[in-house]
């Protein structure tokens, strides 16, 4: 048994990411699902992980990481070697800049507790809630297409091997996919996710529901 364990949910976008991170490092983990519709994530030995209650968790090292993108970071910064982080300081700008589009504009609005609250104050919570998504990951993703007409730009985000921005671009098409999104003017994201999920990284690390 792996001594690196990640507390996740199968369908949260932050874990989504930190499975696909381990998975292109090549380090192997064992995964322990905390349920997020049931509550577990507020339960006391999630907290104890967690003092946020949010997921994902990653026990490797000897410490207890939060935060997808400050996981990913450290699993950068410690395997260099693998350019998940590029090694200019502009090309890491670059990536980080487009990793924060998503992570830090479009995924906060559209989480569980702030839908939630959404759907609380409509008399038709679900229409809300789909209304809500699209809405949101539709404007970001459109906005995201249009920082990536860049020169430095390839057949990912950035170059041609997969960065933390791609990590971050594949769970939000996932839920764009999910919601029904309007991505028609979105081409250029649309097929560096498709040149992402051929990756068997990516691939093993796809949202699937426990049975």
């Amino acid at each position: 048994m792996s001594d690196t364990v990640l507390f996740d949910y199968w369908r949260s976008s932050a874990s989504y990411r930190v499975r696909i991170a381990l998975n292109l490092l090549g380090l192997p983990h064992q995964s322990v699902p905390v349920d997020l519709l049931t509550g577990q994530h507020k339960q006391p030995d999630h907290l104890a992980r967690n003092p946020q209650g949010l997921l994902p968790a990653l026990d490797i090292d000897g410490h207890m990481l939060t935060q997808s993108l400050a996981i990913i970071e450290y699993l950068a910064e410690i395997h260099p070697q693998h350019g998940m982080l590029p090694a200019d300081p502009f090309g890491r700008h670059r990536v980080r800049a487009l990793s924060y589009a998503i992570a830090m504009d479009i995924h906060p609005v559209c989480n569980l507790g702030v839908v939630f609250h959404v759907m609380q104050q409509s008399s038709n919570p679900e229409a809300a809630r789909v209304a809500w998504m699209r809405k949101f990951i539709g404007e970001g993703l459109a906005a995201f297409e249009k920082l990536l007409d860049n020169p430095q730009t390839g057949i990912f985000c950035h170059g041609d091997q997969p960065t933390m921005a791609d990590i971050c671009l594949v769970p939000q098409v996932y839920n764009a996919e999910r919601w029904g999104a309007d991505l028609s003017a979105c081409p250029r994201l649309v097929a560096i996710a498709e040149a992402c999920r051929k990756l068997p990284a990516f691939e093993a690390a796809q949202p699937i529901a426990p049975a």
